[in-house]
């Protein structure tokens, strides 16, 4: 994979869900538990194929893929963020590194931003139950934005709100999806694939691909 130049990078934007907190497997509960009052289950391969999607663009593709009246949508969608935002705030814990990486480029004066596809109620949530509110100087959400990720917009905004440009950003990312929205802003993007998703050739688009936050500072990059 490409070696990150650090010479140009000054900024640092974060995914939060399945990057900074465990919640991928709640959002994945929630989904599940919804489309079950449709008679529609999803494999993991299903899961993973629109990871990283707003949870209206999520339920849009699943109902137009199995047939389910668009009425619904809406009401799904809802059901699906209070479940997940319930289950987050129970159970949710901070990725391994996060405290650590939040500080390595803190300490390099970095700006720092975060670029979610969530609401802002779950940001909330996430941030005051890790305690990590203060490190960010810039937040966005792609929740109201008219395209959410792969669409670059949310991180354009969030580097617009840094005033940064794209070429000095370095992204953190866990999905296909959010990969892509960071390489279409022409940003760096450091991906850090779910386990069983990690062999996969799709992410070779990132500049370089860990198995955790953990291995970022050891890497050498940006040293």
């Amino acid at each position: 994979m490409p070696y990150l130049c650090a010479m140009l990078l000054n900024t640092v934007i974060f995914d939060m869900d399945g990057l900074l907190i465990d919640s991928e497997p709640y959002w994945e509960e929630a989904g599940a538990e919804t489309l079950n009052d449709f008679s529609i289950t999803l494999n993991k391969d299903q899961y993973h194929q629109t990871t990283g999607l707003r949870t209206k663009e999520w339920i849009d593709f699943w109902f137009s893929h199995f047939g389910v009246d668009k009425i619904h949508a809406t009401a799904a969608e809802e059901t699906i963020h209070r479940k997940a935002i319930e289950k987050i705030h129970a159970h949710g814990l901070a990725l391994p590194g996060v405290d650590n990486i939040l500080g390595f480029f803190k300490n390099r004066k970095f700006r720092i931003g975060l670029a979610t596809s969530s609401p802002l109620t779950l940001v909330e949530v996430v941030l005051k139950k890790l305690g990590i509110g203060h490190h960010f100087d810039a937040i966005t959400s792609a929740s109201e934005l008219p395209h959410g990720k792969p669409h670059p917009q949310v991180y354009l905004n969030c580097a617009e709100q840094l005033k940064a440009t794209p070429l000095e950003c370095i992204c953190f990312e866990d999905s296909f999806n959010g990969m892509i929205a960071a390489k279409a802003a022409r940003m760096k993007c450091v991906v850090i694939p779910a386990p069983d998703q990690y062999d996969l050739l799709k992410w070779g688009a990132a500049d370089l691909k860990l198995h955790s936050l953990e291995e970022f500072p050891g890497s050498g990059m940006l040293a």
